[in-house]
C-alpha cells in the first residue's frame, strides 16, 4: 500500500507541470493561443488583411525559432466588419471557443469603445491596434495598449507642415464615423493652435464610399489649397479624381488610414500631389537591421512590403517581447503588467507605456508617386 501511494505521489509529480502550463486560459504545453476581431472583408478590409500578413511573418518566424517558451503562438482571428456589436459576439466567441490567452490588432473607434467593458471585465489584454480615436485609446487604458501614434499626433504633424508651407485655405474629408468626427477636431484645434485660423470646410463621406459625389461637390465650391483626408479604401482616389474632373487640383494629405500604394495603383500616372502620414519608420530602409529582416521575410513568403504590412510586422513584435517577458508561465495578469511599464526599441519605434495608453509618437510625412513608390 505504501509503495502504491508513492507511486501515486510521483505520478503526481510528474504531471504537475504540464498541469500548471495549461493553467491560464489560452496557454497550453504546446502553443499560446491569441484572439483578433477586425474588419477583413470589404473595402476597409484590405488595409487589415495587409496589417495581418505583416503580423503573420513575425509570428511565423518567431515560431520557427522555437516559439516563445517552447510555445508556438497562434493567431485566430474572425471578420467583425466593422460593426461594434459583431465585435462584441466575436470576442466572447474566442474567449470561449478556443478561448484565448489575449486579443491582438483591434480595429475601429467604434468597436473597441464596445468591447473595452468586457476587456475590463475578463482581464484579457489587448495589444495592437489600427484605426483608433484618441478618446476611445484613453478610455480603454489599462485593458488595452496602442502602438501606433495617435490621430492628435498625426494632426499636429499635419498642420505643422502646411503651415510651413503657406497654406491657409484647408480643408477635410473624413470618414462618416465617430472616428472621422473626433479626427476633424483634431485637425481643427491643431490649425487654431498653431495659427489662431478655421478651417475651409469639411465633408463626410461613409464608410462604403456614400455621400461621396456630395463631398466632391462641396470641396469644388470651397476650392481648397489642401485637402486632408481621413478616408479608407476606394473612396480616396474617388474623390481625387472627382476633384480633378471638376477643375480643382488641391495637394492632397492622407492621414495614415490612406493606403498610397492602393491609390497609385488606381491613379496610375494621373497620381500627384499626394502626401501621407506614416506611423512606423520606412520599410524600405537598407540601414534599420528590423526593416531588412522584414523585407527578407517578405521576399521569402511573396507578401508586398509595405507601410500597413510593416505595421502589422511591428505591432506583432511588440507582443512577442511583451509575452518573453511574461517569463515561463505568462498570466494575463502577468501581460498587463509587462505593458504597463513597458519601455524599449522596437524596429526603429521608442515606445513607453508607462504614462499613457500608446507607446509611439512617431510621426512623419511622405510621398506617394504614380508608380506607388514612398519617397521620403
Amino acid at each position: 500500500m505504501w509503495r502504491r501511494r508513492e507511486a501515486a505521489l510521483a505520478a503526481l509529480a510528474a504531471a504537475w507541470p504540464a498541469w500548471s502550463r495549461a493553467a491560464e486560459p489560452g496557454v497550453s504545453e504546446r502553443e499560446i493561443l491569441i484572439g483578433q476581431s477586425a474588419v477583413l472583408s470589404g473595402p476597409l478590409g484590405l488595409s487589415l488583411q495587409m496589417f495581418n500578413a505583416g503580423a503573420a511573418l513575425a509570428l511565423a518566424d518567431a515560431n520557427a525559432r522555437g516559439g516563445i517558451g517552447g510555445r508556438q503562438v497562434r493567431l485566430v482571428s474572425l471578420d467583425d466588419e466593422l460593426k461594434p456589436d459583431l465585435a462584441q459576439r466575436n470576442y466572447r466567441t474566442l474567449l470561449q471557443d478556443p478561448g484565448v490567452f489575449a486579443f491582438f490588432g483591434g480595429v475601429g473607434s467604434g468597436t473597441i469603445a464596445a468591447v473595452t467593458p468586457l476587456l475590463r471585465d475578463t482581464g484579457v489584454p489587448l495589444v495592437g491596434n489600427f484605426a483608433v480615436a484618441d478618446s476611445v485609446r484613453q478610455k480603454a487604458r489599462g485593458a488595452a495598449y496602442f502602438i501606433r501614434a495617435g490621430y492628435g499626433r498625426e494632426a499636429e504633424k499635419l498642420v505643422q507642415h502646411l503651415s510651413t508651407l503657406g497654406v491657409e485655405r484647408l480643408a477635410v474629408a473624413h470618414l462618416d464615423n465617430p472616428g472621422g468626427t473626433e479626427v476633424l477636431a483634431l485637425v481643427q484645434q491643431a490649425l487654431k493652435k498653431r495659427s489662431g485660423k478655421d478651417l475651409l470646410g469639411a465633408v463626410a463621406v461613409g464608410n462604403d464610399g456614400s455621400q461621396l459625389a456630395q463631398a466632391v461637390d462641396t470641396l469644388a465650391r470651397l476650392d481648397p489649397q489642401a485637402v486632408v483626408m481621413f478616408l479608407s479604401g476606394p473612396p480616396v482616389a474617388q474623390l481625387m479624381e472627382g476633384l480633378w474632373a471638376k477643375g480643382r487640383s488641391p495637394s492632397f494629405y492622407g492621414m495614415s488610414t490612406v493606403a498610397g500604394e492602393k491609390v497609385a495603383a488606381t491613379l496610375g500616372a494621373r497620381l500627384r500631389g499626394l502626401a501621407i502620414c506614416q506611423t512606423v519608420p520606412y520599410p524600405w530602409s537598407g540601414a534599420d537591421p528590423t526593416a531588412r529582416q522584414f523585407q527578407q521575410l517578405c521576399d521569402a513568403a511573396k507578401t508586398p512590403v509595405s507601410y500597413t504590412s510593416y505595421e502589422g510586422y511591428l505591432n506583432a513584435l511588440v507582443l512577442l517581447e511583451a509575452l518573453r517577458r511574461c517569463g515561463k508561465e505568462p498570466t494575463r495578469a502577468g501581460l498587463h503588467t509587462v505593458m504597463r511599464g513597458f519601455k524599449g526599441r522596437v524596429g526603429g519605434l521608442d515606445l513607453d507605456f508607462s504614462d499613457d495608453a500608446t507607446g509611439s509618437r512617431f510621426v512623419e510625412l511622405v510621398q506617394v508617386n504614380a508608380q506607388g513608390k514612398f519617397l521620403r
